[in-house]
C-alpha cells in the first residue's frame, strides 16, 4: 500500500487556501519531504508564490492540441517543490471539477510526478456542495481533507457545507484551519475552537493576520522563503508538521444552521 500522503485542503473562495497551501508545501520541503502541489482552482495561482511566476496550465495544453510532455505542466519550485495547475474552462463554459479529473488522468500518462513524492496536495476551491469539487475525492485521489475557515459567519457557513459533503462521502476530515480576519472582537480563536469541536473534529492551526503574508505574496515567494525567521513562518511549519504527522482524521458531524448561528455570535 503506497504511503504517500494524498491531502485536500478545501474552504470558502478568498479564505487563503493557495497561501496555506504554498506556505505547507515549502515548510514541508524545507524538512526534507517530496512534495507535488497539485492547482485546481481556475485562478490558477496556488504556484506562483513556490515557482515565482504563473505557470501554464494543464487544461490550456489539452485544449491546445499536440504533444504534451512532464516538462510542459510540471515546474520545480522552493526546495524542489514540483508544482501543477490544473486550470479551467472559460468562464462560464464548462465544469472546473471535471477539468480536474481530466488534467489528472492526462497527467499520469506524461509523468510520475504523483507517485515520487511524499505528499499531494490538492488546494480545492469553492466548496464540495458543487459536484465538481468533489472530483479529487470521488476519484480516490484524496484520502483526506482539511477545512480552512475564519471566525466569520459566512466562511463558517461553508466549512459546514463542506463538512456535509465529505461525511456523504464518506472522506475523513483531518482538522480545521482558522486563517484569522481578526474578527468576532478577538473571539475568533474561541469561534473556530468551538465549531471544530463540535464538528467532531479539531482546531489544527490558527494562523493570525500578519502583513508579512501580503509582504511576501507581492514579491512572489512564500513566508517560509521570503521571512524565515518571523513568527508567522514557524506557524506554518508547525501546521506542516501536523499534516505529515498523521494524525487521526474523523467523520465530521455538520452542525445544524441555528447552531452554527450561535457559535458565530460567541
Amino acid at each position: 500500500m503506497s504511503s504517500i500522503k494524498h491531502v485536500a485542503i478545501y474552504g470558502k473562495g478568498g479564505i487563503g487556501k493557495s497561501c496555506t497551501a504554498s506556505n505547507i508545501a515549502a515548510a514541508c520541503a524545507e524538512e526534507g519531504h517530496r512534495v507535488l502541489v497539485v492547482g485546481c482552482d481556475p485562478k490558477s495561482d496556488s504556484s506562483i508564490t513556490l515557482v515565482g511566476r504563473r505557470i501554464p496550465t494543464m487544461m490550456d495544453l489539452i485544449q491546445r492540441g499536440g504533444e504534451i510532455k512532464e516538462k510542459d505542466v510540471v515546474f520545480s519550485g522552493y526546495k524542489g517543490v514540483k508544482c501543477i495547475e490544473v486550470g479551467g474552462p472559460e468562464p462560464g463554459v464548462g465544469c472546473a471539477g471535471r477539468g480536474i479529473i481530466v488534467a489528472i488522468d492526462f497527467l499520469r500518462k506524461v509523468s510520475h510526478a504523483m507517485e515520487e513524492v511524499d505528499l499531494v496536495l490538492y488546494d480545492v476551491p469553492g466548496d464540495i456542495v458543487c459536484g465538481g469539487f468533489s472530483a479529487p475525492i470521488r476519484k480516490g485521489l484524496v484520502s483526506q481533507a482539511y477545512i480552512i475557515t475564519s471566525g466569520e459567519y459566512m466562511p463558517l457557513y461553508a466549512a459546514n457545507n463542506i463538512s456535509k459533503g465529505l461525511r456523504r462521502l464518506n472522506t475523513p476530515l483531518a482538522g480545521v484551519i482558522c486563517n484569522s480576519r481578526e474578527a468576532a472582537a478577538g473571539k475568533e480563536k474561541e469561534i473556530a475552537e468551538k465549531f471544530a469541536g463540535e464538528l467532531n473534529s479539531r482546531l489544527v492551526a490558527f494562523i493570525p493576520k500578519d502583513p508579512i503574508v501580503q509582504q511576501c505574496e507581492r514579491r512572489a515567494v512564500t513566508v517560509i522563503e521570503g521571512a524565515p525567521a518571523s513568527e508567522i513562518a514557524d506557524v506554518y511549519r508547525t501546521l506542516a508538521k501536523e499534516i505529515m504527522s498523521g494524525a487521526k482524521p474523523t467523520v465530521p458531524e455538520p452542525l445544524t444552521d441555528e447552531r452554527l448561528m450561535e457559535i458565530s455570535r460567541i
